[in-house]
């Protein structure tokens, strides 16, 4: 058997036509490149800065996440294709030192732009798809950490993570009761930068679109610990049709407070052996806060094997009218979900990869990789019905983009001979068909 590296018409990304597909739901290659300015000579150009922004981020979906991969790369026929060149006389790709030049010479406010444009792109699509209309849409804020290894600007050391590291922030959306949270933002931060540092930038960008989007929606916002900062929750009560589930830190009051409802949990767990908790509520007011506020409290006693029991007292604050069992349970347990969508973009397209020296730099990789995972979330939205329906994304990729396909030209049309034995055919042709495709 003799194995040779020799079929010049062939690429290992035979499904990645499914992103072009994709990507022409949301215009988002020619949106996000109107946020940025060229200085290139014209005459002197190859590469627009569309093609060059549209090669990244269909790059990143298919697994190379960084432009070195771009020498490869540069004669794949799949890969022109995706960028709108004939597969066989079309011209190369752009190279390394290209792409290299291209992420770094964004400023901050073509990046604003672009941040801007990425969440426009999702919440346009998301009303087409759904007419407009939704009961309500639950928005998600979640800071996570990105280790650094190198000598990147504003790469701080953190105590908590206990490395040096960036703590972008991204932003989520839910409509209705569906499962899926769409990503619509990501803000690069410092390693130091607190946890809510961002947030209410992000949520003045983002009601106004939703309601001029969706006008009877009910807009709910779901944070975790760290963001109950005066300022955001003044915020989100000067608006009239947004109900807020925000967790606080415990602190000496609030535990004080809660002493009768953990006497009853440990009372509980004593008698049942098992970990119980009791729910109540206070009215509460920081030494900062204006006025008293209604404070959800989940007294609980942790029992693990072998291990003594532990108090565990949660506190959320909102303004929702429900019992505290179900604000806590049916409302705010249910953001536990994003962390799946965190993983996703830091295990299966590399979004931690801020390897460039410059902090903008760095902003611009994230926004291509927020990019590549909207694309990815339109290709799992299409698989409904499917195996690959909750699939991850690097599963995704696995089974729709990595075909092993031969490109043949001729004058009226270009076919992709795709392999008979693919075990994933049902869904690919699914995908396609809900993408636009026709039978044939």
């Amino acid at each position: 058997m003799v194995a040779q590296f020799d079929q010049r018409e062939g690429s290992s990304d035979g499904g990645a036509i499914l992103l072009k597909a994709a990507e022409r739901r949301y215009r988002l290659m020619e949106r996000l490149a109107e946020c940025l300015r060229d200085e290139r000579q014209a005459a002197k150009v190859d590469h627009p800065l569309e093609e060059l922004l549209a090669q990244r981020v269909f790059g990143i979906a298919c697994g190379y996440e960084d432009a070195n991969d771009a020498a490869r790369l540069s004669a794949d026929p799949v890969h022109k294709m995706l960028l709108g060149r004939d597969p066989r006389e079309g011209l190369d790709l752009a190279s390394q030192p290209t792409l290299s030049r291209f992420e770094n010479s964004a400023r901050s406010k073509d990046l604003y732009r672009m941040g801007k444009a990425l969440a426009e792109s999702v919440i346009e699509r998301h009303a087409q798809r759904l007419h407009g209309r939704a009961r309500r849409i639950t928005i998600d804020l979640d800071p996570t950490d990105d280790p650094t290894h190198g000598a990147q600007q504003l790469a701080l050391f953190n105590g908590y993570y206990d490395t040096w590291c960036y703590l972008p922030m991204v932003g989520f959306i839910t409509f209705n009761d569906e499962s899926e949270q769409y990503l619509f933002a990501a803000v690069l931060r410092s390693g130091k930068a607190p946890a809510s540092r961002g947030a209410l930038g992000i949520l003045r960008r983002t009601l106004p679109l939703l309601r001029e989007r969706f006008r009877k929606a009910r807009i709910r916002v779901r944070l975790d610990g760290g963001f109950a900062n005066p300022e955001l929750l003044e915020f989100l009560e000067a608006q009239a049709d947004v109900e807020y589930v925000v967790a606080m830190a415990k602190n000496a009051v609030l535990k004080r407070r809660a002493k009768p409802l953990m006497r009853q949990a440990r009372k509980l767990s004593r008698q049942s052996r098992k970990t119980e908790h009791v729910y109540g509520e206070i009215r509460y007011a920081a030494q900062t806060w204006p006025r008293r506020r209604r404070m959800i409290i989940k007294a609980e006693v942790v029992r693990e094997g072998g291990k003594d029991p532990k108090d565990n007292p949660r506190f959320v604050i909102t303004n929702l009218p429900q019992s505290p069992r179900w604000i806590y349970e049916q409302i705010y347990c249910q953001r536990g979900d994003i962390e799946n969508r965190i993983k996703e973009l830091h295990y299966g397209l590399q979004i931690g990869r801020t390897s460039c020296s410059k902090f903008r730099a760095n902003q611009f990789r994230v926004l291509l990789t927020a990019a590549a995972y909207v694309l990815m979330q339109e290709l799992r939205l299409r698989a409904a019905r499917t195996d690959c329906a909750r699939a991850q994304v690097g599963t995704l990729r696995e089974r729709l983009l990595k075909l092993g396909a031969r490109v043949i030209v001729s004058v009226r049309r270009v076919v992709l001979h795709l392999p008979t034995a693919f075990p994933f055919l049902h869904t690919f042709r699914q995908v396609a068909l809900a993408l636009g495709a026709s039978p044939g």
